[in-house]
């Protein structure tokens, strides 16, 4: 059974087309991820799938639901962590939790068994009476998520979750969001720009890049796409044609003065790489071996690093900032 089901799904601001033709099923009780840089549609998607923006055009579901027709049943179904903090940092942690099972209309006595349960399932209930502004980054956001399964939601979106935690708590995060699944079952639906993240966490990842869904499938399978080692060269000058021709060569991506290329057992091949380049006068200035990642998958199917990408829509925000609202 899917739970969700996305068809078509569009979504553009004046003329920019920020979902573009999204389609996606996800069967229920599976950790699914949207990967891609910033910029690339993956809130906007969220957004749309939670109610909170209406698609221009396209159908989503979520637990039979429609999306637009049926906005309220899709709510009472759903929980919801942000990208951005939301909640009363004025409150206890077991304060915020009890408003909003006063939202979902859960009686008292469910809101304190529920309060308990989830307070333990994300190792604060020792801090439940704290007020949250005393609380950590990583606590905070352990709380949001022990929220979002507060009203019993049939899926948990999932929005960007540890952006902005350091190492040590993301990983932390990621215990919480992978034992609540396999444990409890709950379908999720998890938006990141960590590789690490989707590759871990995930069952299956749709790439995201401008708009549109560029490749899905298990984190396994889209690296095996790949199929060989990932030599990288570093180059004075030139570019890939000169290693189009080699019979070991499977693929070449070229990306500024880098070449990423796809071949087999890759540590063996790295002088012949360095010596064709010679051959043709061309100097590497550095090499880089590693097996296939999620990040080449990105590069094969976009041309681009994720990195890059973020950093192109930077610079991009830096030479057309948003206009000045008038008053």
């Amino acid at each position: 059974m899917h739970i969700l089901e996305v068809e078509n799904l569009t979504k553009t601001f004046k003329k920019v087309t920020a979902v573009d033709h999204v389609s996606f099923q996800v069967p229920e009780g599976e950790l699914f991820g949207l990967l891609g840089p910033n910029g690339a549609g993956k809130t906007t998607t969220m957004r749309m799938l939670t109610t909170l923006l209406k698609p221009d055009s396209g159908s989503a579901s979520v637990a039979g639901f429609d999306v637009i027709q049926s906005r309220n049943e899709v709510r009472a179904g759903i929980g919801m962590v942000f990208q951005e903090p939301a909640l009363d940092r004025q409150l206890t942690g077991r304060e915020n939790l009890d408003f909003h099972g006063r939202m979902y209309g859960m009686k008292k006595d469910l809101r304190k068994l529920r309060i308990r349960e989830v307070l333990d399932l994300v190792e604060l209930s020792d801090r439940a009476n704290d007020l949250v502004e005393t609380y950590s980054g990583g606590m905070q956001r352990r709380l949001e998520i022990a929220r979002g399964l507060m009203h019993f939601p049939k899926v948990l979106f999932l929005d960007e979750p540890t952006l902005g935690l350091d190492a040590q708590t993301r990983r932390k995060i990621w215990e919480y969001i992978r034992r609540m699944n396999l444990e409890h079952r709950t379908t999720m639906i998890l938006t990141t720009h960590y590789m690490e993240e989707a590759d871990g966490l995930c069952g299956r990842v749709g790439i995201m890049d401008k708009g549109r869904i560029v490749a899905l499938d298990t984190p396994k399978n889209l690296k095996d796409l790949i199929g060989a080692d990932v030599v990288t060269l570093e180059m004075e000058s030139g570019d890939g044609d000169i290693y189009r021709g080699l019979a070991f060569v499977k693929d070449v991506v070229k990306h500024g003065n880098r070449l990423s290329l796809m071949v087999e057992n890759g540590e063996r091949k790295i002088p012949l790489l360095i010596a064709h380049a010679a051959k043709h006068g061309i100097e590497v200035l550095s090499v880089e071996l590693h097996k296939p990642s999620l990040e080449d998958v990105f590069l094969r199917f976009t041309g681009a690093t994720l990195r890059d990408r973020e950093a192109g829509d930077s610079e991009k925000r830096k030479m057309h900032p948003p206009m000045a609202r008038r008053r």
